[in-house]
């Protein structure tokens, strides 16, 4: 069960982003992409084929998902992730500190 999903709010740990705040936008096996976060510029070569512009592009480069932690709407801190089976069968996330569920 991944800890961090597409579309989780996650606050930046460690590196030069520390502190910032963003949703994911995709998980790349051990890497996450996160909005607004780790921005690059890219140059890029026009394509008329594709309808894409020429010039430096910025967008979102991806960032290890250990220098990242699910943030706690409720604390509003980043904390980190386990895993629960509930009595029905099913595999829930759950806040390590306080044990509640991250899915409601």
């Amino acid at each position: 069960m991944n800890r961090i999903r597409k579309g989780d709010q996650v606050l930046v740990i460690t590196g030069k982003n520390k502190g910032q705040r963003g949703d994911v936008l995709r998980v790349e096996g051990d890497r996450v992409v996160v909005s607004n976060v780790n921005l690059v510029k890219r140059h890029t070569k026009p394509n008329p084929q594709a309808n894409q512009a020429g010039g430096i592009v910025e967008r979102e480069a991806s960032i290890h998902i250990s220098n990242v932690q699910l943030f706690n709407p409720a604390t509003n801190k980043g904390e980190r992730v386990g895993a629960k089976t509930l009595g029905d069968g099913r595999k829930v996330r759950v806040f390590r500190s306080s044990g509640e569920q991250v899915d409601a």
